[in-house]
């Protein structure tokens, strides 16, 4: 099994925080969809005939893209890849992109799973973000999507925002819970060099919650998503019982994907590769044949680190068996022995011969999974 990555970089605005790569050039949009659409082709042998078990569109705002265009993008996917009789294939969406012809339209599409980045419900937070909805227009959005049959809708939230207190975050949590959807994504935001927010930042304009409130941040959506019934499955992802992210969890497991479009990332499993971060030398690079594009070969200390970051984040957790059989018995030692402090210690626990991060371990996982790394 594999999965393939589309980026579309187009945003109407950028928001406040974000640094992923986009563009405001609206005009490009039907000559990219047609350079991704030839690197798909181009690339069609990258995941080696491997079946194509989840699609992600993501960006930048995929439904920046109308429905024939997307159509384009799946019908390429369609005709040169192998896919799975069920595969999973997301969509992001912007809340005030959510019309209800643009929900009726996407359901013609083959997009099963609609993904959904809210952040929060406070209309003057979002507007100083920079955000294009309000609260109402994101519920208006998720209902639609609903009454149109999406079953599979997930929602992104923010904390940590400027001047959040537990009050808002506290109402957050409810409404996405009164959504009733069946994922939510819920990340504290980081202050990114080069963004507006950063900027704000560094003149003294907005300040960073402390570590304790983002620590009482953290307890409470742990708290509540899980009393609600969601699954805590990644440390910042929660899910109803079997409506995990496919897709990012084939990330997770080391799972291979090809990734297409400006920016997109790729993985073989062996080596990785990325394009160009700029959306008109990369339509040139594919018009012309010559693609625009970095690589980089992955030893075995480098594909053992990511292995403990990515299964240390998750609850399916680490086996040492596992790492012996990947990357051989001195590493599986190693990890072992780095590992046993912070077992003895209870911040790791081992459960059907896997460890896993225990709740206290959580909110320190990145000094532990660091511990299990190894240099390169």
């Amino acid at each position: 099994m594999a999965g393939i990555y589309i980026h579309i970089p187009f945003c109407k605005t950028r928001c406040a925080y974000c640094d992923f790569y986009s563009t405001t050039h609206e005009d490009l949009k039907q000559q990219y969809v047609d350079a991704v659409c030839k690197e798909l082709v181009q690339r069609k042998d990258y995941l080696k005939g491997e079946t194509i078990d989840t699609i992600y569109i993501g960006g930048g705002t995929p439904s920046q893209l109308d429905i024939n265009q997307l159509n384009a993008l799946f019908a390429t996917i369609e005709t040169h890849f192998p896919l799975n009789k069920h595969p999973e294939i997301t969509i992001e969406v912007n809340p005030d992109d959510v019309s209800d012809s643009y929900a009726e339209g996407l359901k013609q599409t083959p997009v099963n799973r609609v993904s959904m980045g809210i952040q929060t419900f406070n209309d003057d937070v979002l507007r100083s973000l920079f955000r294009r909805h309000t609260e109402q227009i994101a519920r208006m959005a998720t209902t639609r999507l609903r009454e149109k049959g999406f079953q599979n809708i997930s929602i992104d939230l923010m904390y940590g925002l400027p001047g959040e207190t537990i009050e808002q975050w506290e109402n957050d949590l409810q409404q996405a819970i009164a959504l009733n959807v069946e994922h939510i994504s819920a990340y504290h935001l980081t202050y990114e060099e080069g963004t507006p927010l950063h900027r704000r930042l560094q003149k003294g304009e907005v300040n960073e919650v402390s570590e304790e409130l983002s620590l009482t941040f953290f307890n409470m959506l742990i708290d509540t998503l899980t009393k609600a019934g969601y699954q805590h499955y990644e440390i910042s992802n929660f899910c109803k019982p079997n409506m995990h992210s496919r897709h990012n969890s084939s990330y997770w497991q080391g799972i291979a994907y090809l990734g297409c479009g400006a920016a997109a990332h790729s993985f073989d499993g062996t080596s990785r590769q990325w394009n160009i971060a700029d959306i008109r030398a990369y339509i040139k690079g594919i018009e012309s044949n010559e693609p625009c594009f970095d690589i980089e070969t992955l030893d075995t200390p480098t594909r053992y680190n990511e292995y403990i970051m990515t299964g240390l984040r998750t609850s399916h957790g680490i086996c040492f068996n596992e790492v012996a059989q990947r990357f051989g018995q001195s590493l599986a030692a190693s990890c072992k022995k780095s590992a046993t402090p912070h077992l003895e210690s209870g911040k790791l626990i081992m459960e059907n011969h896997r460890i896993k991060l225990s709740r206290e371990g959580i909110f320190v996982s990145d000094a532990i999974i660091c511990d299990l790394m190894v240099l390169t």
